[in-house]
């Protein structure tokens, strides 16, 4: 008699990656996809990221920003730095969502505090180019760097 076996959300978000990559597998992004989608519907903040890339990207689905963002925030409230990053990028550059450099430093900063370097970078450029709507922004999220 054949056990039922329980995977848990981490475990689907590593068979994604594997599918993603091609290890020990046939690289397959549609397949990816539905791995990331299950753990990430379970609420993993690294499936939830993995998934905005695939969307962002479009690999394995048909590309759209907008799903992007739904998934790059999801994981970026819970303190996914990667996700943060992204979704910085997005409000920066306006893709799936109103370009917006106030909520992109916002989060460009929280990846910035947990360490990611370009996060880092973005917000010392967004401090010293973009002009007097930093000019309140610089005491606080300069001084971190």
């Amino acid at each position: 008699m054949l056990k039922k076996f329980v995977i848990e959300s981490s475990v689907r978000n590593k068979i994604g990656l594997m599918f993603y990559n091609g290890q020990g597998v046939v690289k397959d992004y549609e397949t990816a996809v539905e791995f990331f989608k299950l753990s990430a519907e379970k609420g993993d903040a690294d499936a939830q990221h993995n998934l905005g890339l695939m969307y962002a990207k479009g690999q394995g689905v048909v590309q759209s920003y907008k799903t992007a963002v739904k998934w790059f925030t999801l994981a970026a409230e819970q303190g996914n730095a990667k996700a943060q990053h992204n979704l910085g990028w997005m409000y920066f550059m306006g893709a799936g969502v109103v370009q917006d450099n106030k909520t992109a430093v916002k989060w460009y900063t929280l990846a910035a505090d947990q360490g990611d370097a370009d996060a880092q970078y973005m917000v010392g450029y967004m401090c010293d180019n973009l002009g007097s709507l930093y000019y309140l922004l610089r005491r606080r999220c300069c001084a971190r760097l």
